[in-house]
């Protein structure tokens, strides 16, 4: 698929309500995804010859201005463990497994403390520092983005 032809889709998903368009030519795939979290224009390659194309987010400008009214979020005390990647966050190993931590747990450094699924691939996240973990700000499950904040351990 040519530059023009990807540069049109992009244009057609910032200006359009969709969130996501995928498209499949021969071998390749592109996939399109509306998102405000990522700069406009960032391209990440992915395996298989798919490739992420993030077009910009023209309807999510009006909702950021209207934020500074909601509260802001404290300020976590002790250590905050945060995610190295983009992928949905699980609490343990297997449906109905015991999870690897709870809030009140001792850590040591290079317990594992969750699992990120990344494309198929599960990794463990370990706990870089030892303590008690304090909070767990993640629900099982749930998406987390590069950065976000998983647990806080004092």
């Amino acid at each position: 698929m040519d530059l023009r032809k990807l540069k049109t889709l992009i244009d057609l998903v910032a200006e359009s309500d969709i969130a996501e368009l995928e498209v499949t030519e021969g071998e390749s795939k592109v996939r399109i995804v509306k998102s405000s979290a990522a700069p406009q224009g960032q391209m990440m390659m992915m395996p298989s010859g798919m490739q992420q194309y993030s077009a910009p987010a023209a309807a999510a400008a009006p909702a950021v201005a209207a934020a500074p009214s909601a509260p802001v979020p404290a300020v976590e005390t002790g250590h905050v463990v945060k995610s190295p990647m983009v992928g949905t966050f699980y609490r343990s190993s297997a449906p109905g497994a015991a999870a690897f931590v709870e809030v009140g747990s001792t850590i040591k450094e290079g317990d594992t403390l969750c699992i990120i699924e990344a494309m198929k691939l599960l990794n463990e996240i370990d706990a870089d520092v030892s303590g008690v973990v304090t909070k767990i700000l993640v629900e099982n499950g749930q998406p987390v983005e590069f950065g976000q904040p998983l647990f806080v351990i004092g």
